[in-house]
């Protein structure tokens, strides 16, 4: 169904898009590269993180007071971020995503359940530990991005609004899609396993990991699959007729 230089769980594009594969990049990595400064020296120092995306695409991250990152954005909140979709072949030929932020806490309750929420669904097992007292949420503010897409596929001049899902109107979309997701995942358990199938994808338990106004993330144990919306939404219910759709096109596809 790919080429051997695109993801084997995305549709093929044999054109190179970077503002599409960075966004690609961020809505569908769960692990990341995460580069911090020390405190007592100011030494660059990366540990490897789990990772999930906000609303609007922004990296969120779970850390504990215990590691040493955490230690070190508490004293200096810039951070750098690598990611990369691990892939057969030279690793440097394929798409990669170097991220520039501030780290920053997140003490709002609401914002905190949501991404707490959006985190969660990409790594599950996390909730053992998620709501012990020295663990927090952070949401990576970005300042700039690099994208290198492999061999001959510079994307000089992207910016970060370029990448980033526009938000604006869209707060109630936003409050209500963990809600959405519960229904879409208990009432409609079909529907993450229809759609990877019609991408090629039967292995693995399927679920539907998130949604935002431009599209839908879908996962099972190995990957994440993403599937953009035709054109952005903004309330839930653009969102249900947007769903409608993908399902119908993957039955008559199927």
């Amino acid at each position: 169904m790919s080429a051997p230089d695109r993801p084997e769980n995305q549709p093929e594009n044999p054109k190179f898009d970077a503002v599409a594969e960075a966004k690609l990049l961020l809505r569908t990595v769960r692990w990341a590269t995460l580069a911090t400064l020390a405190a007592d020296s100011g030494a660059p120092f990366a540990s490897l993180v789990n990772v999930a995306s906000a609303p609007d695409g922004s990296p969120i991250l779970l850390m504990s007071q215990l590691a040493a990152h955490r230690r070190h954005v508490a004293a200096d909140p810039r951070v750098s971020l690598l990611f990369y979709l691990p892939k057969r072949g030279d690793p440097l030929a394929h798409p990669r995503l170097t991220l520039v932020g501030r780290a920053i806490l997140v003490e709002d309750a609401a914002e905190r359940a949501n991404l707490r929420a959006r985190f969660l669904a990409r790594h599950p097992k996390s909730a053992l530990y998620a709501d012990f007292p020295d663990f927090s949420f952070f949401r990576v503010a970005l300042d700039s991005l690099h994208l290198n897409g492999g061999f001959g596929r510079a994307a000089p001049g992207l910016t970060v609004a370029q990448v980033l899902t526009p938000i604006a109107g869209a707060a109630e979309f936003v409050a209500g899609e963990s809600g959405a997701l519960q229904h879409v995942n208990q009432d409609h358990a079909d529907f993450a396993p229809l759609l990877a199938q019609a991408f090629g994808q039967e292995n693995g338990h399927w679920r539907t990991l998130g949604f935002d106004p431009e599209g839908v993330d879908l996962g099972n144990e190995e990957m994440i699959l993403r599937l953009p919306f035709p054109q952005p939404i903004a309330t839930l219910a653009e969102l249900r007729q947007a769903l409608v759709a993908l399902a119908q096109a993957a039955r008559t596809q199927g």
